[in-house]
């Protein structure tokens, strides 16, 4: 895109061939044909279908479905049907998660209006919007959206609401006056953007760009172009799953091999057995399991205030290593309010308060005091009203505005003090006024008090400039609003003086040596707990940076504030712009890299700028959590590895790109979220060794059973319901686990970190030995007394071995005393009714009968709870040995 943006109106007529009449009828049908229609771009179109079918494409689906032909041919229907389920299910999450992208298009096309209105041979006319080309000049008014980008040729007092596109929540007055070349989009006011609101004033402009070539058809280009990865989570547990595939299948393959070739079962009875130890060990179950694992993370997580859109993203959370956020309401409130006063004389004031809510005090020397009984400060506060234009509603209990935030800080500010503007205008009747624009620098009202008044309000330099003060005075005054400019307020000067008494109309010429009222500072105020949070966040081994569209200063204020960077850190080593970041890859993408591993804010950055942060940042081994919550933002909040957008303040594609959803926009809730995905990740682990280690010990108790020449000690039907009830039930519990509480204590953990890790397998594997051992000796003892008692014993034995072993998977780390048995009710609760299950199948005649159990006395049940505890005594040695 050219820079139109330096270019005079009278260069820009003439570099589009056009004029300020517009372009003729036919010139507009010629250009329509080279640049094409004035739309978004959506290159490969919506194909539910093809994205349906490519979920079929997984080697752990076609296990799956496997599993369900076998199921089906031996009439395991219940089996089969839960299988068809889980690979539903999971065929739908991958089909929804990959229409986003173009979900998100859809979105960002909401922006585009559908007629413009346009001139055609010098008239003014109503086209469809799709019909604009360069060189059209349109015109816009207040409750307009704008068509396309362009230039502006002519004004009135024109400001448009741009957030959508650059971020930053504040209006900005237009002006047609030609700009520097290095001045960033957001700061291009002479500029209109499409999919932008103008909400005042009124304007003519020469169309620039269209479609593709728009800043939002750039964007749209970068959503489709950036690829999402898949996510840790889904590899890690597609691996984990295709691995216990495996492990069921060499068992499966091994027991037919060893029954039917060594111990020359039948052929039919092996291979029925065979597949049901197949159909057992295929942990159709797991995505099931995981899915409510993730789902029970996100419903805590929801209850934070983080809403989940895609469930991966609720593990992913917990191996984030840099926290990428934005300033502007997620570190701060989004609402500007005075902090600090400087009156004449010197003498210091400081508001209290939170956002627009007009509650607060007015401090001197940290004493409170009454402000309308300063007549100094009386004064200020009554320009500060009636120089106004802004409004304070309250809405559903929440403070909204209309206006100018700055102006609406102003009102606030004297409502703190009991004024309110609309009292002192009936009091104080206005008779004319000099609206805010970007020549003036300020707004002056006149009005009846005692005669005529004239207020004033505006740019410090301004309007002490325009005052009666001393040039001594002017300096000392500018030097202490430098100061807090510094510090990242936005710093305005109020001012006042009498008028002739006659005087009904107002003038530029009346607004001059104006009585000096003071200066207020006026900030985006960082939100509560921001600063406790930055902590956690450190403590947890977290980068976190902060990037923001705002001027250096005022970031690096915010970032000293909040503890992000130290008090006394010089602001050329914390921070950086994007232009210096330019400059520095001059020299190469070394030091651009260094500059994104070690500055901690990001100021006046564009969104291609944070999309490259962001990428670099992965480049370099990182995960990233990135917040956003304009469309400018979209393509980097879809490129990091967790896009996280904000739900009051964001915008409809900022949300459909991202995997959450704050709905509070406040950094806390993303380290509380994280912290919950850490959680998530140990109950996906621990849930995990918990299925992995009863598969094993019942393959390895039928391999073994085998190879000693001894009868088979489950039946077919004994593994499938073993399959259903103890591997199934308790896992549930497991999935509702809590954190310890010391998640936020430990370092991020690798993102290539696998669920199933070297170190645990020797303990799992011991952990499967003992069940195996358990349960052969008690089948061989029993033997004697009849192939059903023995195999009664047997499938006890190697379901309360299960179900102690919950309580070993409740925590690698902690002993289960320490923990609380009944820590967590869910888990006792689906203890119990497993039990009960167990108990019912093998007293309740009718199952005993299907299943071919015979009654076990008290004595007996007694010495198989005896036995089958020595998994958790074994748990308890294992996590004592590992403190040593």
């Amino acid at each position: 895109m050219d820079s139109f943006h330096i270019q005079s109106i009278e260069e820009t007529l003439a570099n589009l061939k056009t004029s300020l009449g517009g372009l003729s009828r036919e010139e507009a049908v010629i250009r329509l044909q080279k640049s094409g229609l004035n739309r978004l771009p959506d290159k490969d179109g919506i194909r539910p279908l093809s994205i349906f079918i490519k979920q079929l494409e997984s080697a752990f689906v076609y296990i799956l479905l496997a599993a369900v032909v076998l199921s089906l041919l031996f009439g395991h229907l219940i089996d089969a049907y839960v299988i068809i389920a889980v690979v539903v299910f999971n065929i739908l999450i991958g089909f929804f998660e990959e229409m986003k992208a173009e979900n998100a298009i859809r979105k960002l096309k909401s922006f585009m209006v559908p007629f413009a209105k346009v001139y055609r041979d010098g008239e003014l006319t109503r086209r469809p919007a799709e019909e604009l080309v360069p060189g059209d000049v349109i015109a816009v008014g207040g409750g307009d959206r704008v068509p396309a980008d362009a230039r502006l040729i002519e004004e009135k007092n024109l400001q448009a609401e741009e957030a959508s596109l650059t971020g930053e929540s504040f209006p900005v007055l237009k002006s047609t006056k030609p700009l520097k070349k290095e001045t960033p989009l957001a700061d291009q006011n002479n500029m209109i953007w499409m999919g932008t609101a103008v909400i005042g004033g009124e304007g003519k402009a020469v169309v620039i760009a269209t479609g593709e070539e728009t800043a939002f058809g750039e964007i749209a280009s970068s959503i489709l172009e950036v690829k999402e990865e898949e996510s840790h989570f889904t590899k890690k547990t597609r691996e984990l799953a295709f691995t216990m595939g495996v492990i069921a299948f060499l068992g499966a393959l091994l027991t037919f091999a060893i029954g039917f070739f060594i111990r020359h079962l039948g052929f039919l009875d092996i291979f029925l057995f065979s597949v049901a130890s197949l159909i057992s060990g295929i942990p159709e179950g797991l995505p099931a399991v995981l899915a409510v694992v993730l789902a029970v993370g996100a419903f805590r997580m929801a209850k934070k205030k983080a809403i989940i859109r895609r469930l991966p993203a609720v593990e992913t959370l917990g191996v984030a290593t840099v926290i990428a956020t934005d300033k502007t309401g997620t570190i701060t409130e989004n609402s500007m309010m005075v902090r600090r006063v400087i009156l004449p004389g010197g003498e210091e004031i400081t508001v209290s308060g939170s956002g627009y809510n007009p509650t607060g005090s007015f401090l001197k020397d940290a004493e409170i005091i009454l402000p309308l009984r300063d007549q100094k400060l009386s004064r200020l506060l009554r320009v500060a009203a009636v120089c106004n234009k802004g409004e304070i509603l309250r809405v559903d209990g929440r403070f909204d505005i209309i206006g100018d935030p700055t102006e609406a800080a102003l009102l606030v500010f004297a409502e703190k003090a009991g004024l309110k503007r609309q009292a002192l205008l009936k009091e104080t009747p206005l008779v004319d006024e000099l609206v805010f624009n970007e020549e003036r620098k300020y707004r002056a009202v006149l009005i009846e008090e005692k005669g005529k008044m004239i207020y004033a309000a505006g740019a410090f330099e301004k309007i002490v400039s325009l005052s009666d003060l001393k040039p001594q005075e002017q300096g000392k005054i500018l030097y202490r609003a430098e100061s807090m400019a510094a510090e990242g307020m936005r710093v305005l000067a109020l001012a006042y003086k009498e008028a002739n008494a006659k005087s009904v109309k107002l003038s530029e010429k009346d607004v001059k040596e104006m009585r000096f009222a003071g200066i207020v500072g006026i900030i985006d105020p960082p939100r509560a707990g921001v600063k406790e949070a930055i902590f956690k966040a450190k403590r947890a081994g977290l980068r976190v940076i902060m990037k923001t569209g705002d001027h250096k200063n005022t970031a690096v204020a915010i970032a000293k504030e909040i503890g992000l960077v130290p008090q006394e850190a010089d602001p050329d080593k914390v921070a950086v712009t994007e232009d210096e970041l330019l400059e520095l890859l001059k020299f190469g993408e070394e030091q651009f890299e260094e500059a994104v591993r070690t500055v901690s804010v990001f100021a006046r950055v564009t969104p291609k700028m944070k999309l490259r942060i962001v990428k670099t940042l992965q480049k370099q081994g990182e995960t990233v959590a990135m917040t956003g919550d304009g469309v400018n933002d979209a393509p980097a909040l879809r490129a990091a590895d967790i896009g996280i957008a904000m739900g009051v303040i964001g915008t409809d594609v900022a949300r459909e790109t991202s995997k959450i959803v704050l709905a509070d926009d406040n950094f806390a809730t993303i380290v509380d979220a994280i912290e919950e995905g850490r959680i998530v990740f140990k109950n996906v682990r621990q849930t995990s060794f918990y299925l992995i280690t009863t598969n094993v010990a019942e393959n390895i108790t039928i391999v073994t059973t085998l190879l000693l020449a001894l009868p088979l000690p489950l039946l077919p039907i004994h593994l499938l319901w073993l399959n259903l009830i103890s591997d199934g039930i308790p896992t549930v519990g497991l999935a509702l686990e809590r954190g310890g509480g010391g998640e936020l204590e430990e370092a991020p953990r690798s993102a290539k970190e696998k669920i199933l890790s070297k170190e645990i397998v020797p303990y799992l594997l011991s952990l499967a030995l003992l069940m195996v051992l358990g349960t052969v000796l008690a089948f061989t003892y029993y033997l004697p007394q009849g192939i059903d008692k023995a195999r009664t014993v047997a499938f006890t034995v190697m379901a309360f071995f299960q179900l102690w072993n919950v309580f070993n998977m409740r925590s690698l780390t902690q002993s289960i005393f320490k923990i609380g048995v009944f820590g967590n009710k869910f888990v006792v609760i689906s203890l119990l009714l497993a039990v009960l299950v167990q108990v019912a199948v093998i007293h309740v005649p009718f199952f005993a009968s299907a299943f071919r159990f015979e009654p076990l006395g008290i004595l007996e049940w007694i010495i198989i709870v005896a036995i089958t505890s020595s998994a958790l005594g074994f748990g308890e040695l294992y996590k004592f040995l590992k403190k040593i």
